[in-house]
């Protein structure tokens, strides 16, 4: 029985961002329905769906910049244009999967990925599934999982947009997206290129410099302003999509997208060096692309209606980076102290079937393959073995995961979940991966759902813990853990006055043979399996959209998270102080809010987030270099639209850290205080106004 619940989704009910704007906006709440019979896939699980509009907020930011200012996940950030990772519920970036249009794209070598080279522009639909939740996705998630994709979505005919940004620091970003839409076919190409000498100036709390007075005697000391000199960078970003809609439930699909990447990697705090002695560069070219093909189906029976649906993808990601270190150890002569090269290749294919007889059962089934091929090599590195010179790795490993699960709603009210998964890495299979989910619906007054779910995992160790060289050890085991969740949501709200929303999560979860690299007394880091961690806590959700007067809104979004993550190994050392500690750069603390106010035409935006202490040494030591201090960042932006009869304008002006914040999200690299951006984009009309098509495309 379906009951007519008033909700104001406000602008969480945009599903993506046309090409006529920088940002598009809904100045209004609308009445929704809202069913006991929520969709049987996320019966039970946990997950936070960013709205496209957060997406394309600032199309400057990086996936890095949306989850750090949209969620209360870890990102652990070296400052913009540099490693960004992404880890959930005090787990470490490696936990983390990460998939784009289906295919997982963490790095094979590290087992992470870097979200600062993936542009928000590139980005239509992005969800974070906790813990348990991602087993219904992929496995190896022990902290879980962030899904990320685009969509055949285009308005009718030709369009394109072009953004032009400029920003302090002499910082360019130029977008551009051309699109083409029919009956049958989509296409759309985007282009993304940033530069930047990236050269803020920060004060450097790590150096001292001495006052004297007019006899040469210290009279004080002060810390001095520096440059972050040797940190400039350049992006460029291309995707192509086309898909081919048949109308008669078959859709094909190709998406390719290409990066190169030339950056610097600026001098630590700690570097006494002058920053012309030396060179320090980072150089990347990856290429990714996913062929697809998808049909549905759907049974004529109006009581009982059925649907299915079948999909066959496969791709291919090829990733060539370099890494150079050099330094002037005397005048004109440069000594190369790194020369790091490595190739990845990897092959992908996978099939999924949905398959919903009534409403009340709903059978899914998922297997899928990776093949890497991966060279990884320093040339500045050479090993003796026997009469050979070995310079790196040159391994091979083939990935298969297969998953089945079956969903029952036996009343409108409640759902149950099974998921079996299963995983091999190389020639080694983990043990049936068996998750458990249920929800259900305890008020349909303020659509009170109470929700839980328990699973196993595992994760493999990457192909750096095995064979790197020098430290490589092929005798590690697989991480592996079981995590607990429970928590409760509520969504209420008056067509065209409010809405409100928010959830809370308890989370417990227990991983085992937790790798870590430690030093040896050869001189060099080896992987070892030594820790047990114990990772809880709470996750908090809120939302607020409110419409006070006509052609107004207001959205307000936060989230918080509570994560003690624990050592509970046993003592490596009679020295060992680690056990019974939190991880290293784990935050117990985390939080982030987003207030929007809108009006006709414009717009404003505050961003505020926020990151406890984190400790740098597991002992958890109160030193100078031992723990970061807890920090704040405040952004806002002011956006107004123009339109005239040839063009559409869009104006955006954005102050970042506004309140000059200084900080550190990692040890030894500063980063940037209060900074400006400005940004145009232009939307040619071409002929008359043309309706957008339908999100829900029939294929």
């Amino acid at each position: 029985m379906r009951k007519v619940i008033t909700i104001a989704l406000g602008l969480l009910s945009i599903a993506g961002v046309s090409a006529q704007s920088i940002t598009q906006r809904i100045h209004r709440l609308d009445e929704v329905v809202v069913t006991a019979k929520r969709p049987m896939k996320d019966i039970g699980v946990q997950k936070t769906t960013f709205d496209s509009l957060a997406l394309k907020e600032n199309i400057a930011l990086s996936m890095a910049d949306i989850l750090t200012f949209n969620s209360s996940v870890f990102v652990k950030s070296y400052g913009r244009a540099t490693l960004s990772t992404v880890a959930f519920r005090g787990t470490s970036p490696s936990h983390t999967q990460v998939t784009w249009n289906g295919m997982r794209i963490n790095n094979p070598m590290l087992g992470m990925t870097d979200f600062s080279t993936i542009p928000s522009y590139f980005i239509d639909q992005a969800s974070l599934f906790h813990g348990t939740s991602s087993v219904n996705e992929t496995g190896g998630g022990l902290g879980g999982l962030v899904k990320l994709g685009t969509i055949p979505d285009a308005p009718d005919g030709f369009n394109m947009q072009y953004v032009q940004g400029i920003g302090s620091f002499k910082t360019f970003d130029e977008f551009a997206r051309i699109t083409f839409h029919n009956d049958n076919w989509t296409s759309s190409t985007r282009a993304v290129y940033s530069s930047s000498p990236n050269d803020y100036k920060y004060v450097n709390h790590d150096k001292k410099v001495n006052i004297y007075d007019d006899d040469h005697n210290i009279i004080g000391q002060y810390n001095p302003t520096e440059r972050n000199r040797s940190g400039s960078f350049k992006d460029l970003h291309l995707l192509q999509e086309v898909y081919y809609n048949t109308n008669k439930g078959d859709r094909f699909g190709l998406n390719a997208w290409y990066i190169n990447s030339n950056r610097e990697l600026p001098m630590l705090t700690t570097d006494y060096g002058n920053e012309r002695n030396f060179e320090n560069r980072q150089r990347e070219n990856t290429f990714r692309s996913v062929l697809s093909w998808d049909h549905t189906f759907s049974g004529k029976g109006e009581d009982n209606p059925s649907f299915g649906k079948l999909s066959v993808k496969g791709g291919y990601i090829h990733t060539w980076m370099a890494y150079d270190y050099k330094r002037e150890v005397a005048e004109d002569n440069w000594a190369s102290m790194t020369r790091s090269r490595s190739r990845v290749n990897t092959y992908y294919g996978q099939a999924d079937g949905e398959y919903s007889p009534n409403k009340k059962w709903y059978f899914t089934a998922n297997v899928s393959a990776h093949q890497h091929f991966v060279r990884s090599e320093d040339k500045n590195i050479i090993l003796q073995d026997g009469d050979k010179a070995v310079v790196g790795y040159d391994k091979g490993r083939i990935e298969l995961s297969g998953s089945a699960s079956a969903k029952w709603q036996p009343v409108d009210r409640l759902g149950m979940s099974v998921v079996l998964r299963e995983d091999m890495y190389g020639d080694q299979w983990a043990p049936v991966i068996p998750a458990f989910f249920i929800d259900g619906l305890v008020s349909r007054t303020g659509n009170i759902m109470l929700k839980a779910s328990v699973s196993r995992n595992y994760r493999f160790p990457t192909l750096n813990d095995l064979y790197f060289l020098p430290g490589g050890n092929p005798n590690l085991k697989n991480e592996h853990g079981f995590t607990y969740d429970a928590g409760v949501s509520f969504n209420t709200g008056k067509a065209g006055v409010f809405s409100l929303g928010g959830s809370a999560n308890w989370f417990d979860s227990y991983i085992e043979d937790w790798i870590i690299w430690l030093p040896t007394t050869k001189g060099f880091f080896s992987p070892r399996n030594v820790k047990k961690v114990h990772a809880y806590g709470v996750e908090l959700k809120a939302n607020l959209a409110v419409q006070p007067f006509k052609g107004w809104l207001l959205d307000l979004d936060g989230s918080y998270s509570w994560t003690p993550s624990i050592n509970e190994g046993d003592k490596m050392s009679p020295a060992d102080q680690s056990v019974g500690k939190q991880l290293p750069y784990v935050p117990k603390h985390s939080a982030s809010f987003t207030g929007r106010l809108s009006w006709r035409t414009w717009s404003f935006l505050y961003k505020w987030c926020f990151y406890s202490e984190r400790f740098t040494m597991s002992s958890n030591d109160y030193t100078i270099t031992g723990h970061l201090p807890e920090y704040f960042m405040s952004n806002i932006s002011l956006e107004k639209g123009l339109s005239f009869k040839p063009v559409d304008i869009q104006l955006k002006l954005a102050v970042n850290n506004l309140f000059n914040e200084e900080y550190l999200s990692v040890l030894s690299r500063p980063m940037p205080g209060i900074n400006f951006e400005f940004f145009i984009g232009i939307t040619p009309k071409f002929g008359k106004p043309k309706n957008k098509h339908s999100e829900n495309i029939n294929y």
